[in-house]
């Protein structure tokens, strides 16, 4: 496995113009968001930027709440042909990850490599990856444990055109479901995770990363096509573990994985800087 770094450079709908005493200066569209970013140990370089803000997120008294300066419920972002809508959200987050744009890039250029291949997204959040297989001609199973976060990604899809057909919408435990699809000899030529640390299921099932990534992963291995050209990708936040733990709870399932694995990055505008967002491993067979 190569040791890669993955750096999203800015785009059209989203760059961070400045970064630093634990916090981000981010455009997202026509609005420039200020939230807390514990990697930036330095100092920002532009601080008269920051005084143009639209809306901060900050922590006081243990909660979090968005100061804002008239940044709308919802407004449509776009990254290539997939459109999908920004909210504010009570934790700091707004429904995008930028970070992975690196592996939405990896992800369609695999689909097209194949024909209409299979697609299992679990922990899909939002659907954007789901959004991006589908675009490129995948059959996509899009799983996470939240009504809302399904309901949202229903509606990112609708925004990108993607038939109603193309993606199947899931609501279950990860695991349960992976096993249940073992079960069945159910098969998938592409497999997407982005696992929390901790989390809960629809029928409260409890989530945690240390004690349940490497059943999941041996139950994947079980639906995993064994098609020349079938990727799989692992996605990892705040964990607290390193790429290269990652990397060996794969290869200890996946004996011959060939592929990549490192940090997810986002660059600076107009600075060499990035900061470091997340961590990865994905090959394909």
């Amino acid at each position: 496995m190569e040791n890669k770094d993955l750096i999203t450079t800015p785009w059209a709908d989203y760059e961070i113009l400045d970064s630093g005493n634990d916090r981000k200066l981010e455009r997202w569209g026509h609005h420039v968001l200020i939230r807390p970013e514990t990697q930036a140990i330095w100092g920002p370089r532009h601080p008269e930027l920051w005084r143009g803000a639209n809306a901060e997120f900050r922590f006081a008294n243990a909660k979090g709440v968005w100061e804002n300066k008239g940044v709308p419920e919802s407004w449509d972002l776009a990254w290539r042909d997939a459109r999908f809508s920004a909210r504010l959200g009570s934790f700091k987050h707004l429904g995008i990850f930028p970070e992975q744009a690196a592996n939405w890039e990896w992800i369609e250029n695999c689909v097209k490599k194949s024909n209409k291949p299979k697609v299992l997204n679990l922990f899909g959040y939002t659907g954007i990856a789901s959004i991006v297989a589908a675009r490129a001609g995948a059959e996509v199973t899009h799983l996470d444990a939240s009504k809302q976060s399904n309901a949202w990604a229903k509606e990112n899809a609708e925004l990108s055109g993607v038939p109603s057909g193309d993606v199947r919408y899931i609501l279950d435990d990860a695991l349960k479901f992976v096993l249940r699809e073992a079960r069945r000899g159910a098969g998938y030529d592409g497999i997407i995770l982005d696992p929390p640390a901790f989390g809960r299921g629809p029928a409260n099932e409890v989530w945690r990363i240390e004690e349940h990534l490497p059943k999941l992963l041996a139950a994947l291995e079980k639906i995993f096509s064994k098609k020349p050209g079938a990727f799989f990708l692992l996605n990892g936040y705040a964990a607290g573990y390193s790429a290269t733990s990652f990397l060996q709870a794969v290869i200890d399932v996946f004996s011959d994985a060939k592929g990549e694995f490192g940090e997810l990055q986002i660059a600076e505008a107009n600075s060499d800087r990035v900061i470091p967002s997340g961590i990865y491993v994905r090959f394909v067979k």
